[in-house]
Formats: C-alpha cells, structure tokens, sequence
C-alpha cells in the first residue's frame, strides 16, 4: 500500500470503473458496484484491495495464501493446469498483460506521481519540522510536511522532498536528494547520493515502454552511510530497505525492492537489481552485480567483479566469486585450468 505521507490515493473505485481504465470487460459472474480502495501487493492485501499476480513460481503461495479482493493474472495462463487457483472470494481479472494493466489501475488511484512541488519563498516549508541544531547549507530546499532530528546538518543545495523523515545526528552532503524516504539517527549520505527516485519499471511492448508508477518508500536505518554518487530507487509498492549499520561506497546502485540486511559492507560500482535480498554481513567488492529477484544469505562474501543471473539462491557464510559466481575455490580452479589450456594450445601452435 502507498504511504499517503507521499501519495495520494484518488479512490476508491468501482470493480466497474477499475475494468474501464485496464481495458477490460466486466466478468459475468462480478459485482461492478464492488469497491475497491487501494493496491497492495499479494501478502499485504485485504478484502478492499487489488494486487497482482505475475504467474511466476515463486509468487503462487503467495496468490493461494491472500486475501485481495480483486487480482490481475495473465489471461494465458488462465486454464493452465500448473496455474494455482485462487483463493475463495478473489475477483480474478485475466488481461493479456499483467503489467500493463497494473499500470493503468495504478495511474487511476495515483495520477501525481511526478516530481513534488517545491516551495519557492522560503526554501524551507512553512510546516516541515526542524528539531534542535539543524544546520542549513546555503540553497537548501525542504518540502511540506518533512520533518530533520536535532543536530542534523545539511549541506548546500541539499533538497528534501514533502513528507521526508530524518533522525537525528546525521550528515547530509551538498547536491543529496531525498524523496519519499524515512531516514534513521546518525546516517551519513555523501554528498550527490540520490533516494528515492522512482525505480525502473515498464511494461513494455512492441509499442513502446509504459511506466508503471512507483509507488514505494526508501527506508534507511540508523548508522547506514552512503556514498557519493549512489542512487537508492524506491520501491513499486513495497519498500526498499538498507539495514542498520551498513556502509555503501560511491557511484552504486541499488534498485527498487531491494532488500539489504545489517552491517552489509559494499565496494564502489556495484549494481543490486530490483527485488533482490542481502541478508546481514554480506561484503561485495567493485562492481559486483546481483540479478533481479536474488538471495544472498548472512555472511557471504564477494570478490571484485563476479556476480548472478536473476532469482539465484546462494547459501550464506562462504566466499565466490566469478561471473556466474560460484565458490571462490571452484572459481579459482577453473581459472587455473583456463590458463593451463592456453599454455599448452600456445605450446601446440609453437
């Protein structure tokens, strides 16, 4: 569900109005009169809500076990026998592309989803909330309703988006945006770091690429840093989290969803896809990459450009490394032997 400290939801809609807007006709056997008041994913749905549900593998317990209201599915895996079936109560709505569809609905309940308005005299909003010792650099900018702990310091041409939560003692660098994010006590975001950006989502088709509104939170907990030049997109509907201590070098990018576990440490240029999870104590070095929809367990730790595939479990507690990663001993003997056949084609062709 969107947080209405960033969004505002246009509902509710009728089952009726909700088909007009995704293109669809009405089921014979649905109530049109049906209420809907908002969107949420499938574990986080009740009886007012619609989700969705992509057909893959890893979201059918998921599909089984909500309690939405209302869900699309992918009309060509209607009848499929692997296809589970929905719960008692569900409203399905088959349409041939799942996310297009969510992106029409979701473009009902929340049309303003462009960059927020800004105050223009004085920078700073009459009704954002400053506490004690908040020190302001010059050409800061801070939106309606955001809210800065005492002692925190912001330096110049910092902007802060509406709604906007930070705790107490941290430090914000020069040119650091921060949208539709909670921010924890004693956080550091170097200078040029950007939170909470929409993150990179499109339903695509041979027309062209249709964004799908993002409608999720940044959350960083206490003691993170973040370095210079590192995006945090905020997620689609859930939220992306940076768990407590962890420290993140420059120019990364983390993308919508992720989740990243506490006192992870993670080496400049690395690049999470959306809907990853990173449990506690993970260490990458430069440039490593995670697929979308990968596991990292607790521990782990990964040498200096190796990375996965998307949706890959890899158990926690042990060093990889390679591309795809793999433990570092097996990574290390299939280089040796690489090497050793080039030795001996070298030693043919003499």
């Amino acid at each position: 569900m969107a947080d209405p400290r960033f969004f505002t939801n246009h509902g509710p809609f009728t089952l009726a109005r909700i088909c007009e807007a995704a293109g669809l006709g009405l089921p014979g056997d649905a109530d049109g009169a049906l209420e809907i008041f908002d969107l949420a994913g499938l574990s986080g749905a009740d009886r007012g809500h619609l989700s969705f549900f992509s057909g893959a593998t890893a979201q059918r317990e998921a599909f089984v076990a909500s309690h939405a209201g209302v869900c699309l599915v992918p009309a060509g895996k209607v009848g499929d026998p692997r296809m589970p079936a929905p719960p008692p109560g569900m409203v399905v709505l088959a349409v041939p592309s799942v996310p297009h569809a969510f992106a029409a609905v979701a473009g009902l309940f929340y049309p303003d989803i462009s960059q927020p308005a800004w105050p223009e005299v004085p920078a700073v909003s009459p009704d954002a909330k400053l506490g004690r010792a908040v020190t302001l650099g010059p050409g800061v900018v801070i939106g309606a309703g955001a809210e800065i702990g005492d002692g925190t310091r912001l330096g110049p041409h910092a902007v802060i988006g509406p709604g906007v939560a930070i705790g107490k003692g941290c430090e914000i660098g020069s040119h650091v945006t921060i949208t539709h994010a909670y921010v924890g006590d004693g956080v550091t975001l170097l200078p040029g770091a950007h939170i909470g950006q929409p993150g990179f989502g499109f339903a695509s088709s041979r027309a062209g690429h249709v964004k799908i509104p993002q409608l999720g939170r940044v959350i960083i907990q206490d003691g993170v840093e973040v370095g210079s030049c590192t995006t945090i997109d905020r997620g689609s509907l859930g939220d992306t989290v940076i768990g407590e201590g962890t420290k993140l070098d420059n120019l990364i990018m983390v993308g919508h969803n992720v989740q990243i576990g506490r006192h992870c440490v993670i080496a400049g240029q690395c690049g999470i896809a959306g809907s990853c999870v990173i449990e506690d104590f993970v260490v990458m070095g430069g440039q490593v990459g995670f697929g979308d929809h990968t596991h990292i367990g607790p521990g782990a730790r990964f040498a200096a450009r190796s990375g996965t595939g998307s949706a890959v479990d890899l158990e926690g507690g042990r060093d990889y490394g390679g591309a795809p990663a793999k433990p570092v001993r097996e990574w290390a003997r299939e280089i040796h032997a690489v090497a050793n056949l080039a030795k001996r084609r070298k030693q043919d062709d003499a």
